[in-house]
């Protein structure tokens, strides 16, 4: 088995500290959701400025009227004693070393620094409540996500070929809710969950990581590592787990294609003998070689799709169809559109055809 030299993407980002990875119940990797809303550290730092903001206003005007106050110390009230007696009531202490004894200075306490004392509270038990329900919220959502996922498509690696394939996908229609997405570089996932995918931090040769993914209820799975030896032992790890399941994998070398259909993928795409052939046609024929790329680009131009054959084709030639048809799905068998064995057509057939894309639905 022929294997690159090197695999960014095949490898734990060792400068993401191990915490960034597991489970908050130590039981696998983390699961995480598309945000919608500021993050809980992201909340925490806004709300403490603002209290930050409520006490240098409160110093503010104790400062401004340190005349009225009476220190028991010295009598006097400097910029530190403002300080103190800002924090201390603030935080609802109140020692009363320090109190206010003019009628300006009670009347700015009740105007004034009392609001901003209930406001500072606010902020702490909302800041408090909510560092205290994040962890409640977001289980509840991976609860729920977790029951409501079905017949969804798992991508193995968020790369150029994974999000190549994401992109195909999802401009058939498929909804950014049903994709899940695995990769071991924190960074990648960050770039799916910015997309609106779900995605899991881990290495995919791990069942526990892809039973984060929820495989065993996966329609489909798409391996795009960038190392051969790792989408054999992905493909192997997700057949096991799931035997319903369509696989398609992408090895780099030609020569590992038959290791992976051994593996359980139902089909194998060699990316580096694609994208050789493509540019051998485009040096042939240019002009072939824009009609194949603009092919292989989903919602574009022209799109090859697969459908099953409608009731009023059934018994009629391949020829009589209104798609032009490139090839028949029978079973098991691939029929060439010019096999004779192709038509007539059988309500079970499925034709691949090329047709003109269709503009994708704003959702």
């Amino acid at each position: 088995m022929k294997l690159p030299a090197h695999d960014a993407a095949a490898r734990q980002d060792p400068a993401q500290p191990p915490a960034a990875h597991h489970d908050p119940e130590n039981t696998g990797y983390r699961v995480q959701l598309p945000r919608q809303a500021l993050g809980p550290l992201r909340q925490v730092i806004r709300r403490l400025l603002l209290a930050l903001l409520v006490m240098v206003a409160t110093v503010l005007i104790v400062y401004a009227d340190r005349g009225g106050y009476h220190d028991n110390a010295d009598g006097e009230v400097d910029f530190l004693d403002a300080v103190y007696y800002s924090t201390v009531t603030l935080s609802t202490t109140g020692y009363g070393d320090i109190v206010p004894y003019s009628d300006g200075a009670r009347l700015s306490n009740v105007l004034l620094v009392t609001p901003l004392r209930v406001l500072f509270l606010i902020i702490l038990v909302g800041t408090t409540l909510e560092v205290l329900t994040e962890r409640t919220r977001e289980q509840w959502r991976l609860t729920r996500w977790r029951s409501a996922l079905r017949d969804h498509t798992v991508v193995v690696g968020f790369g150029t070929k994974g999000r190549s394939a994401v992109q195909t996908i999802c401009a058939t229609g498929l909804s950014r809710e049903r994709v899940v997405v695995v990769d071991p570089s924190p960074k990648a996932i960050e770039s799916a969950i910015g997309h609106g995918f779900a995605g899991v931090v881990g290495d995919a040769t791990r069942s526990d990581v892809l039973l984060r993914a929820e495989i065993e209820k996966a329609r489909q799975i798409i391996i795009a590592t960038q190392r051969d030896d790792t989408a054999v032992l992905v493909t192997l790890t997700a057949r096991q787990l799931n035997r319903a399941a369509n696989i398609v994998a992408a090895v780099r070398e030609e020569e590992n294609a038959p290791l992976l259909r051994q593996s359980g993928a139902d089909s194998v795409i060699t990316s580096a003998s694609a994208a050789g052939r493509l540019l051998g046609l485009s040096v042939l024929s240019p002009s072939a070689g824009t009609v194949m790329e603009d092919l292989i680009q989903q919602g574009s131009g022209l799109d090859i799709v697969e459908r099953p054959v409608v009731k009023a084709e059934v018994g009629k030639s391949v020829r009589d169809t209104d798609d032009l048809v490139v090839s028949v799905l029978r079973g098991h068998r691939l029929l060439g559109y010019d096999d004779p064995e192709a038509s007539p057509l059988k309500a079970t057939d499925r034709l691949i055809t090329i047709v003109r894309a269709r503009p994708a639905a704003v959702r």
